[in-house]
């Protein structure tokens, strides 16, 4: 992993790059933040994140958030951004301040259940697969209606939005594709419900710029910002 000196250095290159897309595409240079991603870095990971200013960290594993909620000691916001199996959604309520990856009914009732059994309102976003990529998980956009009145009607979840991961190519116009169809998704769902979904959780290190042309309102970055992985 790189030293702090090292992702200081690539946070602020991130922050600047956010910060051109931003005024290119007429948004805000504050309108989208980073969720560093810590998943298979060491501890030190998420104190780096804390200490360049930066609330939350992004895990994939339950297991691997678990030892490392339980060894750290600062203030920084947790969120999974990994898929999460029914049967770890206790740990996940009990873990994680946000949910990304929730892409079921069954997922859905068994966390709004646990959520008031531990006396807390999960807050949660639903993942949408809009590359309709059979290797990933997500719902299918046709699913979505659906699932969104589940969550509005769940009274110990707060849906705050969408989720999803970009499609893999190397034309940047199949990325932005993706991510214009969540926001269509987002738009739609909140002039039908009257409710307002904040948060787009899209873009990777690959894909940054094509996200916040779509109107992200938070990029997922490990890599980039860490290094290779080592655990």
């Amino acid at each position: 992993m790189n030293s702090f000196s090292q992702f200081e250095e690539n946070l602020d290159q991130l922050r600047a790059d956010l910060a051109e897309h931003c005024r290119k595409y007429g948004r805000a240079v504050d309108s989208v933040r980073i969720l560093p991603v810590t998943k298979r870095h060491p501890l030190e990971a998420v104190c780096f994140a804390e200490k360049a200013g930066l609330e939350a960290v992004g895990e994939n594993v339950v297991q691997e958030a678990k030892w490392k909620s339980a060894e750290y000691k600062g203030r920084v916001e947790w969120e999974l951004i990994g898929h999460l199996q029914s049967n770890k959604a206790r740990h996940a309520v009990q873990l994680f301040d946000r949910i990304q990856t929730v892409d079921n009914h069954k997922l859905l009732a068994r966390l709004n259940r646990i959520a008031g059994e531990e006396g807390k309102c999960q807050r949660i976003l639903l993942q949408v697969n809009t590359a309709q990529d059979s290797a990933k998980h997500g719902l299918s956009p046709s699913e979505v209606d659906g699932l969104v009145e589940s969550a509005l009607a769940s009274e110990n979840l707060d849906l705050e939005g969408f989720m999803t991961i970009g499609a893999l190519s190397p034309d940047p116009c199949v990325a932005e594709e993706t991510f214009m169809r969540l926001r269509e998704i987002r738009d739609r769902l909140g002039e039908v419900y009257g409710k307002s979904f904040p948060e787009l959780s899209m873009g990777m290190s690959g894909d940054v710029e094509m996200a916040v042309k779509a109107g992200s309102t938070m990029v997922r970055v490990g890599t980039a910002l860490y290094g290779e992985r080592a655990l």
